[in-house]
């Protein structure tokens, strides 16, 4: 039976997975993994607009090949750009989603490794160094250049790739000196508590995502959503918002029109018989829905 810091990692990382097109290419597995998720992608070399939503455990994606012009903004705030090559890393442990955009170089693949701290590891860490793990957080980074954390990363990519397991003694101690290393440089103590926020616990998340994203076609419906993730309706509803930045309702709103503009490009379906394969019985109503999610009606975004 997993653990459940494990499942919580392992949750975190396919939520996020779930959020971003693209073509992973390993996956961390085996004890060795226990306190740790790690994945590796091949990014699309254009994507627009990702919501990357709030995540507990410290997060460093670390970019293995390629190049890229990366802008991250708050839902409410300014794009800032940052230029990524082989080398950088990005760092963030936020309490709030945020929206993060890409241009990839054309001319070479665009990879990157995801890597999930478990908590238990980081305050492990921590105390190590006599600090206070409640008071800690990571700071957010963005393409920065570290030659320890280049070397560190470069042989968990190499161990995350061996068959049939990683080295459980050689993970753990790569991963112990990356979370000292990360302490030391680039993290914050607050003189306070700093878990202030209430997002919705990963492993709920995606419970809760795939029971809309597979239900499309059925009435939207907050209390069992909340009873799924055993919370009330107000509980359930403004952690899901802390934690993705929209209502539950939005949201499902919001895969409903997803899944009609794939259908209106990719099938000869008519109108009506897309609205009711995603849950409208009335095609005015999908109709309105639609325009005012994307700007246009069906039929324009057909012809568009």
């Amino acid at each position: 039976m997993p653990q459940p810091h494990h499942s919580s990692l392992r949750a975190a990382s396919y939520a996020l997975e779930d959020r971003i097109p693209s073509q992973k290419i390993s996956q961390s597995h085996g004890a060795a993994w226990k306190e740790a998720e790690a994945q590796i992608f091949r990014r699309s070399q254009q994507e627009d607009e990702v919501l990357v939503p709030a995540v507990a455990e410290p997060l460093l994606v670390w970019v293995i090949s390629g190049e890229a012009l990366i802008e991250e903004r708050e839902l409410t705030g300014e794009w800032t750009k940052s230029e990524a090559r082989a080398g950088s890393f990005f760092l963030t442990q936020t309490d709030a989603p945020y929206l993060m955009r890409w241009q990839a170089h054309p001319e070479h693949p665009f990879g990157v490794m995801h890597l999930y701290l478990g908590l238990t590891l980081v305050d492990r860490a921590a105390r190590s160094l006599g600090l206070t793990p409640s008071r800690l957080r990571m700071r957010d980074i963005s393409a920065a250049q570290d030659a320890f954390i280049t070397g560190v990363l470069t042989g968990l990519t190499a161990e995350l790739q061996t068959a049939p397991s990683a080295n459980t003694l050689f993970v753990n101690g790569l991963l112990e000196s990356l979370i000292i290393h990360l302490l030391r440089h680039y993290a914050e103590i607050h003189p306070t508590c700093t878990h202030h926020y209430s997002p919705l616990p990963a492993w709920k998340l995606r419970k809760a995502l795939e029971h809309m994203e597979t239900h499309l076609v059925e009435p939207f419906d907050l209390d069992f959503l909340a009873g799924l993730c055993e919370l009330s309706r107000f509980h359930f509803s403004r952690s899901f918002h802390n934690t993705m930045g929209q209502s539950p309702s939005r949201w499902f709103v919001q895969q409903r029109v997803r899944r009609a503009k794939d259908l209106l490009l990719q099938t000869n379906k008519s109108i009506i018989e897309i609205a009711l394969t995603i849950g409208y019985e009335s095609p005015s109503h999908f109709a309105q829905v639609f325009r005012r999610e994307t700007g246009v009606t069906p039929r324009d975004y057909r012809k568009l």
